[in-house]
């Protein structure tokens, strides 16, 4: 066991997502397995001796994926102010718990404070500490209790007896955001500040996962595994209070065939069956990034050109092509000075590793015909130590029936250098988890001259699915960070922060009042799009506003008309 305490932690172990478990005892001790729930496992495999991480040893899915932090007179605009104030709602959050799983949290700072000065935060669960007690169920971390919490704040040096931080600052913003307590003198209030906290901070993607998808030194990155084992923390942790519990996730990634198909995605799907919870996800901040490409091969028509401007020189970035079953898609890459890979015919799953001569590059090509539920194909194409210049990926249509296909390089945070497709498409962006089916997922929106945020992710997802839900404010909103500070700041994972703040004060309305106490995520997600707010010069759904922009004053409006 204590072996295995290590493991989410060393280098020498593989984290790897798996759906069941059919590996004897003698290959998986059983200590090294981390339940999610039941159908989700996350096992860690000493490396040696084990063939090198990549797609073709160990499937797509079960390598985890990396994860970045999206952020880069809300209230008013969002229709919070009106419940806060009307004095037959006068919602505060009170009753419900408000779960993140982000960078951590200031628990010092004033605004997660009651008036006698203990804390509003239940728990935290820092991933990143090994020296303290696990949380039950889980192998690795250190849980922090409220009492721990309010002991810490009663003394000269609170970090000697909780020594727990946010060393980035957008786990405190959040949790602000969406539940901070009013600051008068900042001009200051969260959306929910009677609502209860729960801290999952993350730990950092270990180094042979970030040298797999050729993230840059310094960059933040997170974990699929470690998320999902953040969001089952306050999954259990509000069963055991009986709390309604708000899950927030302002996290994103460009991995994943963005139609909702991936395993946090069929995760968050099931815990968003949980009554009186909760899912809130932020929808990304790519519109603007050129990391997303749409192209087409015409009936009749043999191949399509995409270009990839590698700017910068780096050790490396990674493309993945994914085309809906039934298509059939082959790619040739061709240098900057003109050198082509060999061509190939796919039948079947296959890898293509091709050298280049003049440029010391080398590029790997993996097909993947069947290796997602949907059935759909994957091309997984890894360059090393690429040349500066244009890139070509000549795609041939094997089998083309719509002759439809995407391409996406990884999330901006986690692509070394300008890298870039030529012919860029701003939709289908939104990132992983927020093509997920069940979740909330939330825009951004400037409230002050009633904008899109530029950079606010587009739908639809790549089957067609509307996402995002709708837009809430995300631009230029006032939030504290540590240090007991207060400052602006812009991205979608803001917009969903707001929209987790209304949540729990619609569950407040709905369980701690009476009015609907099995009230499921469905529920409160069709409520929120039949309350947001419509322009008539606007057609609805749309990529940018999805269903509307959020107002909760709205949504009891629509409720007393019914």
């Amino acid at each position: 066991m204590e072996d295995c305490k290590d493991a989410p932690y060393s280098e020498e172990y593989y984290d790897l997502l798996v759906s069941y478990l059919r590996l004897e005892n003698e290959y998986l001790p059983e200590d090294c397995i981390q339940n999610i729930d039941k159908d989700f496992n996350v096992v860690y495999l000493q490396s040696a001796g084990l063939p090198k991480l990549d797609i073709d040893q160990y499937t797509y899915s079960a390598i985890p994926k990396c994860f970045t932090t999206l952020d880069e007179e809300a209230l008013q605009a969002g229709g919070i102010i009106r419940v806060q104030s009307q004095p037959n709602l006068a919602l505060r959050g009170q009753g419900v718990l408000i779960g993140f799983v982000d960078t951590g949290i200031d628990y010092q700072n004033e605004v997660f404070r009651n008036s006698d000065g203990s804390s509003r935060i239940l728990r935290i669960w820092d991933q990143s500490i090994q020296s303290g007690d696990t949380p039950e169920g889980f192998l690795y971390g250190t849980e922090y209790t409220k009492e721990q919490i309010d002991m810490a704040l009663l003394t000269d040096a609170p970090l000697r007896v909780v020594p727990h931080r946010d060393e980035e600052g957008h786990g405190t913003f959040m949790a602000g955001l969406a539940a901070g307590s009013e600051k008068l003198s900042e001009k200051f209030a969260g959306v929910a500040p009677y609502a209860q906290i729960a801290m999952v901070k993350l730990k950092p993607a270990k180094e042979y996962l970030r040298r797999f998808y050729y993230i840059p030194e310094g960059a933040k990155a997170y974990q699929e595994n470690d998320i999902m084992a953040g969001v089952a923390y306050l999954t259990r942790l509000a069963e055991r209070y009986r709390r309604p519990l708000v899950i927030y996730l302002g996290l994103g990634s460009n991995s994943g065939d963005h139609s909702g198909n991936s395993v946090i995605s069929y995760y968050l799907n099931y815990v968003s069956l949980k009554r009186n919870t909760a899912v809130v996800v932020a929808a990304g901040n790519e519109a603007t990034a050129r990391h997303h490409y749409y192209g087409e091969v015409a009936f009749g028509q043999q191949s399509d050109v995409v270009e990839v401007n590698v700017e910068d020189p780096v050790e490396g970035f990674h493309i993945e092509m994914w085309a809906k079953a039934p298509e059939l898609y082959s790619v040739q890459i061709i240098s900057p000075t003109g050198e082509r890979t060999a061509g190939v015919r796919v039948q079947q799953d296959g890898r293509e590793v091709y050298r280049f001569v003049f440029e010391n590059t080398q590029v790997t090509i993996d097909y993947r015909i069947v290796g997602t539920a949907t059935g759909d194909q994957l091309i997984y194409i890894r360059f090393d130590q690429p040349t500066r210049g244009i890139w070509t990926i000549e795609v041939n249509g094997n089998y083309s029936i719509e002759g439809r296909y995407h391409m996406w390089l990884p999330i901006t945070g986690l692509i070394a250098g300008d890298i870039s497709f030529i012919r860029s498409n701003p939709d289908t962006t939104i990132t992983m988890p927020g093509n997920a089916a069940a979740p909330m997922t939330a825009g951004g929106y400037n409230a002050g001259n009633g904008s899109i945020y530029l950079n606010s992710s587009r739908g639809y997802t790549a089957s067609g699915q509307v996402k995002p839900d709708f837009a809430a404010p995300g631009v230029n909103v006032i939030g504290p960070v540590p240090g007991n500070r207060f400052e602006a700041r812009s991205g979608t994972s803001i917009a969903a922060a707001i929209t987790a703040g209304a949540a729990a004060l619609y569950l407040e309305w709905a369980v701690e009042r009476g009015y609907n106490t099995d009230i499921t995520n469905a529920e409160i997600k069709n409520d929120f799009i039949r309350g947001a707010v419509r322009l008539e010069s606007r057609v609805y759904p749309n990529r940018e506003w999805g269903y509307g922009t959020l107002n909760l004053y709205q949504t009891f409006e629509q409720l007393r008309r019914t």
